[in-house]
């Protein structure tokens, strides 16, 4: 049995992908490892890749884009191993980052999930652990309050700006580009919710961990390089109107009666706005041939 599970999905990364693999299959030679790689109807020749040159992985190749969060589940329920790590098909995987996670967890009962740091291809490192997206920091963020006062642990704390990333500590929500779970956890939690079938769903599955007792916690010690968005900027206008949609129905599930009305209307009104924004840059963007950054394409 193995004892760790790589679950990978998807979309239009054939290149990406292929560094991913070679950069796992390294790690075969000293971790108990299987991969498992659901293709979302990629069409890029990234089902040909695995078939052909990773004859260890287990492919599931979907015939239709079912979304992140089904392709996940689709990983989960083959996986075998005890640690569960999510990991991008953007990402190269640095020698030992994997045994540091899996060593992480064994000697923390209590922790339902761990993530490493993620860098830039400069080096850099990427911001990846932020608060939940209660309607506070949403009225924080659409204010600027963040940006004037990045060294605020109140004003900054949707994206931690404060924090520089150096330091072992519990987070609320990082990335799940790279998300080590424990096996128990999953199966008390559940998997994830197919109603955020790409954004928020990695946002849902750490609130539930939390809400159910466990720990989540980001390590320094373990890094990985990480490219980035490498297929949702490949369709950047529908990305921005899925992030918003799933942003709502996040905040129905969890915040609709267990807020003050007025708190729950004015967030939900402030992200309307910012939807509206962000579409305006990408078509401006794309009018002027992407010389204007539409700013990304999640919701905050």
């Amino acid at each position: 049995m193995p004892q760790v599970s790589v679950c990978i999905v998807n979309w239009r990364t054939r290149r990406y992908l292929d560094q991913c693999l070679t950069s796992l299959e390294a790690q075969r030679k000293s971790l108990a490892l299987e991969a498992i790689v659901v293709d979302n109807a990629s069409g890029d020749g990234s089902v040909e890749l695995v078939r052909e040159n990773y004859d260890w992985v287990t492919l599931i190749a979907n015939r239709e884009n079912l979304g992140h969060a089904e392709g996940n589940n689709q990983c989960l329920e083959a996986a075998q191993g005890e640690h569960l790590l999510l990991l991008n098909p953007d990402i190269v995987v640095t020698p030992g980052a994997i045994e540091h996670l899996v060593r992480f967890q064994e000697t923390r009962p209590r922790s339902g999930a761990v993530a490493c740091k993620l860098v830039n291809p400069d080096g850099t490192v990427q911001h990846t652990c932020r608060s939940f997206p209660t309607p506070d920091v949403v009225i924080y963020e659409a204010l600027g309050l963040s940006r004037l006062f990045p060294g605020s642990p109140r004003w900054g704390k949707y994206r931690m700006t404060w924090w520089n990333y150096a330091d072992e500590r519990e987070v609320d929500q990082p990335m799940a580009s790279c998300l080590m779970l424990r096996r128990q956890t999953l199966d008390e939690v559940g998997r994830f919710d197919p109603q955020f079938p790409i954004f928020f769903g990695d946002v849902d599955l750490c609130l539930r961990i939390k809400q159910a007792g466990w720990e989540i916690w980001f390590t320094p010690e373990a890094q990985m390089m990480h490219y980035g968005g490498a297929s949702t900027r490949q369709v950047r206008r529908a990305m921005i109107v899925e992030s918003h949609e799933s942003f709502v129905r996040f905040y129905e599930k969890h915040y609709r009666g267990k807020v003050p009305g007025w708190k729950y209307s004015l967030a939900l009104g402030l992200l309307a706005l910012g939807k509206s924004a962000r579409l305006l840059g990408a078509d401006i963007g794309r009018w002027l041939g992407g010389r204007v950054d539409a700013g990304g394409t999640a919701a905050l």
